[in-house]
């Protein structure tokens, strides 16, 4: 696939910019330890298994046992401390993250779609000073609209023509094809996928398929 038109490169979070599951999986379990209606802690492969859905999605996945008022005021308990820990130590970033950023953000507009909930992306930025690479963000919370309308959402308010997606789970594969926006698969993430417009073992593979000169 030709890439040389793209005006916009959109970027998932989790699994594709950086990893912060064991952060999250830390503070995770320590709202869970103090609840009596939790029947187990969960464990890092749980966590890995869930990433890429949203806040509610998740909750019913670890707690079916539970109504939906329940399960929802864990996962906000639980959030609330993960953007906490998030701020404190940030999460573990794949390699040559921030050169690939300052080299793509020379040409192209960078920009996050993530479906995760407020403060986590700013969290992100915080933390390893990477806000200044970004043009735009927005989250699942944020707006309570699906990864696919999101994407639309960012695309739309940036005036964006020929954009893509770069993410690592085949949710973020359905929120591209519904989207109708080409997708990248971020192979050394978190998921596997049934289909691609294009795949890369590493980020630095970027600077090569986007060059800025």
């Amino acid at each position: 696939m030709n890439f040389s038109n793209v005006d916009g490169i959109i970027f998932d979070l989790d699994g594709t910019l950086w990893d912060s599951t064991e952060l999250v999986l830390t503070a995770w379990n320590s709202v869970l330890r103090k609840r009596e209606d939790v029947r187990a802690e969960i464990t890092l492969e749980d966590l890995k298994n869930v990433m890429g859905l949203q806040i509610k999605e998740i909750g019913q996945k670890f707690f079916p046992y539970l109504d939906e008022s329940a399960q929802g005021e864990i996962m906000k308990e639980c959030c609330a401390l993960e953007c906490e820990y998030i701020l404190k130590q940030g999460g573990k970033l794949f390699d040559d993250l921030e050169q690939v950023l300052q080299e793509l953000s020379k040409k192209y507009k960078l920009f996050i779609v993530s479906n995760c909930q407020n403060g986590y992306i700013e969290g992100f930025f915080q933390y390893h000073q990477l806000g200044q690479y970004f043009v735009d963000y927005e989250c699942a919370e944020g707006t309570g609209l699906p990864k696919a309308d999101n994407i639309s959402l960012v695309i739309e308010r940036n005036n964006l023509k020929n954009p893509v997606y770069i993410g690592d789970t085949q949710g973020d594969r359905n929120a591209c094809l519904t989207a109708k926006v080409p997708f990248i698969f971020a192979h050394y993430g978190y998921g596997d996928v049934d289909g691609y417009d294009h795949k890369i073992s590493s980020l630095l593979e970027l600077t090569t398929l986007f060059p800025t000169v």
